[in-house]
């Protein structure tokens, strides 16, 4: 028998070779050859195929199929997938690289030589302005000094000569954020920046990037370095209409290009990079980021080689000339243009580049007649009266002015100054000039929002009475000693709040900064419209006086936000702007609740007595209700009178400034007063723009929700007066008398408790000009100087003696009571609710 091979089922057979061993051989399993139905090593597969033949090496023979991913591997690119995507990457850029490079051509330059004018409408359509002209005079590069030409490079691309035409990786940084919306992002070189200048338009496109990309790099291989910086200095934008750096030369520092210093040269060289936000002379707010700007481009130029250290230490800032405006602007023309342009661009509706090439039609919120109303009213109140020749401080004089609807935050009309080509600061916009004690109700409101106390716990409204005396130190101030000098350094002793606002009197607005929280008092001033960067906006007992410098326009906002009970919508002057036909989005308009209404309304009740019978009672010609504060900056440089009607809110403000150097002046003996005052000139300005505008319209009273405890104290009954006093009843404090329902100036004529009392007189300056308030608590005046005869007078009476010979009369001090004369020189009392009040001659007590 022969020895069976073990194959498994279907196992080959076949005859042994003569000589061959008989036998079989074992076969790993599943091996080839194997028993399982793969074939032996002497037969076939177990198929009819014939087996693989043995390794002669004894070598295993080929592997089968890898086996297949499976799982969460199946999503894992394999090695030979990434290279082939990477090799198809490379051929795609490099397909399209030359496809860019073959198809772009350089184009002719653009029209920007023939650009379009930028229109500028009143609200009805009625056109306001055109801004046309371009100031442009192309030079050599042999020309530009080598110290100029450095400090552009310092300022923009230091690498330019040695670095390629693009910078590939800026690009594509200013591309995604472009996408992503971001908004206008650079990183090109001069190289790309003169492409842009020159050939192409201001858009921030993918487009245009990408077309940018490709003619640099064409220019770049055609023409020399010297000719592209060339034209980049040629064609850059300066600001104030000025294409090329020879232009520039002559609008910032009237001189040519070969003839600037190095300190100008960097000055013109920071401008490029934003005309606007740079221009000291027009911006003095912006300095401290001009100065930063300028000396990174100075430090640059040391740092490459360019400039000797030694001689940047000797290096001063050189400040520009004043900006002329183009006579297409005159008037109160070029203060809308440059006023909406700051709007525009400050809002990112479009940024300034693409401005400067024009083609855009405005329609701004400017009501003409209200805008032609204002014009009337400065020149009839101020600029008649100016007379430079007799006196030379009239020659420092500049009026701003704002108007808005409280209602829609539009302003309506705006005054810059008395012409845009003879002065070409804006003095509605320009935030150089303390606001004084216009800031005082933003205090006060900002008390009643936060339901704030004194420091002894009483609730703050406008009847708490605080100490007013001068030079009194604040309570409860850990930031060290502030005891800040009322007006004059009049002494009010215990005063009410609303008095206080009257008199404006700085004791008290110092002491309730505190009370408040100066903190808070800056969150409610922002809140209401005061842009948080404002200068000098500081959390301290100070920021209640006023020293921030925020804008007229600024001003307006926020007290249009009181007069809307404490509703803030954003002020905007553009209605609409288009290009082409097509619109420009604007940003939506939105109102928010800045304050409660109570906090607002509250507000509106003490700046009312303001008006009755406080500093600013000029504002009472307007013949509308009225609300209102004046304020003085530091040593007179500026007067404010800030104010408002339910359907208008409006703040006009004269400053002083000298015409040559402008720096700022105070304005002692202008228009031949002794001193500028808020409750003067620009409160008679409101009052005459405020009637003009209103006029035709009904009168509207104020709709008021007060804060509990606010209302006014009510006067006694003139039909109670005669007789003799309740007992014991003699004025003093729990007796407080109530400002005079007609608010009159108080003088020796008219001044009893009715025509004024105790808050009423005293002269436009706040100061107590008719003898203190020795009568008894039905106001009488004093027959004799003495207390039971004042009682007889009823409340018309004035004091008889006392105002007529200043003399104590018959019994004057048998009640402890000392009467003034009743004139202007004002006098002491004894007792009474205000016990302890003393003026001087003509005593102000402003505060402002």
């Amino acid at each position: 028998m022969r020895p069976v091979r073990h194959g498994g089922p279907g196992a080959g057979h076949r005859e042994s070779a003569p000589g061959a061993t008989q036998g079989w051989t074992p076969r790993e399993p599943g091996g080839p050859g194997g028993g399982n139905g793969s074939g032996g090593s002497g037969g076939d597969g177990g198929d009819g195929t014939p087996a693989a033949a043995p390794d002669p090496k004894g070598k295993k023979g080929k592997k089968g199929k890898r086996p297949k991913r499976t799982g969460w591997r199946r999503l894992i690119p394999t090695w030979r997938m990434v290279l082939g995507g990477f090799i198809l990457l490379v051929l795609l850029v490099v397909g399209a690289f030359m496809t860019g490079y073959f198809l772009v051509e350089i184009p002719p330059a653009n029209k920007m030589a023939t650009r379009q004018s930028n229109v500028y409408t009143y609200a009805d359509g009625t056109v306001l302005a055109r801004d046309g002209e371009v100031n442009r005079e192309n030079v050599p590069l042999s020309k530009v000094p080598k110290r100029v030409q450095h400090a552009v490079l310092a300022a923009e691309d230091r690498d330019f000569y040695s670095e390629s035409a693009v910078d590939p990786k800026a690009m594509l940084r200013a591309a995604w954020n472009t996408l992503t919306g971001k908004g206008k992002q650079s990183g090109s070189t001069i190289t790309q920046q003169y492409v842009k200048n020159y050939y192409l338009d201001q858009d921030q496109t993918v487009t245009r990037k990408a077309k940018e990309f490709f003619i640099a790099i064409k220019l770049d291989r055609e023409v020399s370095k010297d000719d592209i910086l060339q034209g980049y200095l040629n064609t850059s934008y300066f600001g104030r209409s000025a294409y090329g750096v020879q232009a520039a030369a002559q609008a910032y520092y009237g001189k040519n290009v070969d003839d600037l210093t190095t300190a100008q040269g960097a000055y013109l060289a920071t401008l490029v990079n934003s005309p606007n936000a740079y221009d000291v002379a027009t911006h003095p707010e912006n300095k401290s980021r001009a100065l930063a700007r300028w000396n990174y481009v100075l430090d640059g130029m040391v740092k490459e080689g360019w400039l000797d250290k030694a001689e940047r230490e000797k290096i001063t800032f050189p400040m520009p000339k004043q900006a002329t405006g183009a006579p297409s602007l005159s008037g109160q023309r070029g203060y809308v243009v440059k006023a909406i342009e700051n709007y525009l661009f400050e809002h990112k509706i479009v940024d300034e580049d693409t401005f400067s090439k024009g083609g855009y039609r405005i329609t701004t919120t400017l009501q003409k007649p209200k805008q032609d109303a204002f014009v009337k009213a400065v020149e009839e109140q101020v600029m008649s009266k100016v007379d430079k020749k007799a006196r030379k401080i009239d020659r420092n004089l500049r009026v701003g002015g704002a108007s808005v609807d409280p209602a829609t935050g539009e302003v309506v009309a705006m005054y810059g100054g008395i012409d845009y080509t003879k002065q070409f600061m804006n003095n509605a916009t320009r935030r150089d000039y303390q606001v004084g004690s216009t800031f005082k109700p933003f205090v006060f409101t900002s008390a009643v929002e936060n339901g704030s106390t004194t420091q002894d716990g009483r609730p703050i409204t406008p009847n708490t009475v605080y100490d007013g005396d001068n030079r009194r130190p604040v309570q409860g101030w850990a930031g060290g000693s502030y005891a800040p000098a009322n007006e004059d350094d009049v002494n009010y002793g215990d005063i009410s709040v609303r008095e206080a606002t009257d008199k404006s009197v700085n004791s008290v607005y110092a002491q309730m900064a505190v009370d408040v929280g100066s903190d808070k008092v800056k969150e409610t001033a922002v809140a209401l419209g005061v842009p948080e960067k404002t200068p000098d906006l500081t959390a301290s007992p100070s920021i209640a006086l006023g020293p921030s410098t925020a804008s007229v326009l600024d001003m307006t906002e926020a007290y249009a936000t009181l007069a809307n009970h404490g509703k803030h919508g954003t002020y905007t002057l553009v209605e609409k702007i288009t290009k082409d036909g097509q619109d420009i989005a604007l940003p939506e308009r939105k109102t928010s609740s800045a304050v409660s209404r109570e906090a607002a309304d509250t507000t509106t009740s003490i700046l009312q007595s303001v008006v009755r019978s406080g500093t600013g009672r000029e504002a009472l010609a307007a013949g509308r209700p009225a609300a209102g504060k004046t304020g003085t900056a530091e040593n007179d440089k500026a007067a404010w009178f800030a104010g408002y009607t339910p359907d208008l809110a409006t703040v006009v403000a004269i400053m002083g400034a000298d015409p040559e150097t402008a720096a700022q002046t105070p304005l002692y003996g202008a228009l031949g007063e002794t001193r500028i005052n808020g409750g003067g000139y620009p409160a008679k300005v409101w009052a005459q723009f405020t009637k003009d505008a209103l006029e035709g319209k009904p009168v509207k009273e104020f709709d008021l929700e007060l804060e509990p405890g606010s209302q006014e104290p009510v006067a006694p009954d003139p039909s109670q007066s005669a007789g003799e006093p309740e007992d014991g009843d003699e004025g003093d404090a729990s007796d407080e008398p109530s400002d005079g329902p007609t608010g009159d100036d108080g003088d020796a004529t008219d001044g009893g408790a009715t025509d004024g009392g105790p808050t009423g007189g005293q002269d436009d300056d706040g100061g107590r000009s008719q003898g203190g308030q020795s009568q008894g608590p039905t106001g009488g005046g004093q027959d004799d100087g003495g207390r039971s005869q004042g009682q007889t007078q009823g409340p018309t009476g004035g004091q008889d003696d006392g105002a007529t010979d200043g003399s104590t009369g018959d019994g004057g001090a048998s009640e402890g009571d000392t009467a003034g004369d009743g004139g202007g020189d004002g006098g002491t009392v004894g007792t009474g609710a205000l016990g302890g009040l003393t003026t001087g001659p003509g005593g102000r007590g402003r505060g402002d």
